[in-house]
């Protein structure tokens, strides 16, 4: 393995490690964890795409790491790492008001009825974050342009998809 570049590499390979280490714990079987995340704001957060066993060389989960709890959602319909953003986002603020009246989400766990009180606002405010990162167009500029627009002079930009090599949008 190479050296980190940086504090963000460093950074980043650790939340990568954590979130192997965490589906691990959780028994996701998956083909592995992207080397780069789909979306990163350093040094609060960090999205990723988990590859399928079932369906190799696709996404099957997105997994989150940082200054927030590590979790994952299954792709299903969200293919785009904006709504995957979005997606945990509702999640947690669905997992937020259950926390603050006191109440057990029927399918998602996290913290104990006696730490819910504390959890609840702050599981609040990373949902909002996380809702404001993904709403922010300025981030995704690149989901905005139009077929045969020739943003910076490359390529026509294609509904937000990578090339080989090239790394996903970062606000660090």
């Amino acid at each position: 393995m190479c050296e980190p570049e940086s504090n963000e590499d460093a950074w980043l390979e650790a939340q990568r490690k954590a979130v192997e280490e965490y589906l691990q714990r959780e028994r996701v079987e998956h083909l592995g964890v992207g080397a780069y995340p789909a979306f990163h704001v350093h040094p609060y957060l960090a999205l990723w795409a988990v590859q399928s066993k079932r369906a190799p060389g696709w996404v099957g989960w997105w997994a989150i790491s940082g200054d927030l709890p590590t979790d994952y959602v299954s792709r299903g319909k969200v293919a785009h790492p904006r709504q995957a953003l979005r997606d945990f986002a509702q999640r947690w603020r669905e997992l937020s008001d259950y926390m603050l009246r006191g109440k057990e989400h029927p399918e998602v766990k996290m913290g104990t009825p006696a730490e819910w009180p504390q959890l609840g606002p702050l599981l609040r405010r990373r949902a909002e974050i996380l809702q404001s990162h993904a709403d922010d167009d300025d981030i995704w500029q690149e989901d905005l342009a139009e077929p045969g627009d020739v943003p910076n002079g490359g390529p026509a930009a294609s509904s937000g998809s990578l090339e080989a090599g090239e790394r996903p949008p970062s606000v660090s």
